[in-house]
């Protein structure tokens, strides 16, 4: 099964407190996102592997470490999951960025892919897929998924928020894949919405509520 990790912090939880809140502006909503993520971040890159290296301070000569081992790539899933890739990139500046779209079809309702751009060296890149709500699962499950078939197998997923099915639905079809959020959320309710929540995550961010 895979890890589950609920990123606690006191910034985090107050600045979640504030997007929660139906006064928030689209500015302030899209800022405390994009704050969130990169402070996230710290914890879903805690385990990058480092080599020791030697370098001259101007002192003297030292041992000192970097960063070894898979770039990283981060894949947002359009169109919510664009708020939270500007933290990311904060805080590693050198990572790649792929894009995927998802509609559900009306019949079926399951996720359809309508659009898939990853940087060339995907596969031999450490992907975290980012979306704000991890709500059923649906998209995270399929976006995964065609990470995985285009041969990527180093994948993490971030949320900001989860809710227990959506947990679940992602550890079941896909327990290699750890999974951050900064809460955990009591439910959905009987339209798909997270309880608590705040709402619909990309009408906040881009105005469209």
């Amino acid at each position: 099964m895979s890890k589950f990790t609920v990123v606690n912090h006191p910034l985090i939880a107050h600045k979640l407190s504030l997007m929660r809140q139906t006064e928030t502006s689209t500015k302030d909503f899209r800022t405390l996102l994009e704050e969130i993520s990169l402070l996230m971040g710290y914890e879903v890159t805690r385990d990058l592997p480092l080599k020791e290296i030697t370098i001259q301070t101007p002192m003297c000569e030292t041992k000192a470490f970097e960063l070894s081992g898979r770039a990283i790539g981060v894949v947002p899933i359009l169109r919510a999951g664009l708020g939270m890739v500007n933290g990311i990139l904060t805080l590693v500046p050198n990572a790649k960025v792929g894009h995927i779209g998802l509609y559900r079809d009306p019949e079926t309702h399951q996720p359809v892919e309508y659009y898939c751009k990853l940087p060339q060296d995907a596969t031999e890149r450490r992907l975290i897929v980012v979306d704000p709500m991890l709500a059923t699962g649906g998209s995270a499950v399929a976006a995964i998924g065609f990470l995985k078939q285009r041969g990527c197998n180093d994948i993490k997923l971030m949320c900001l928020i989860a809710a227990p099915e959506g947990v679940k639905a992602v550890q079941k079809a896909h327990p290699d894949v750890d999974i951050y959020v900064a809460s955990l959320d009591e439910r959905l309710n009987e339209h798909a919405y997270i309880i608590p929540g705040l709402g619909d995550a990309g009408d906040r961010i881009f105005g469209t509520k």
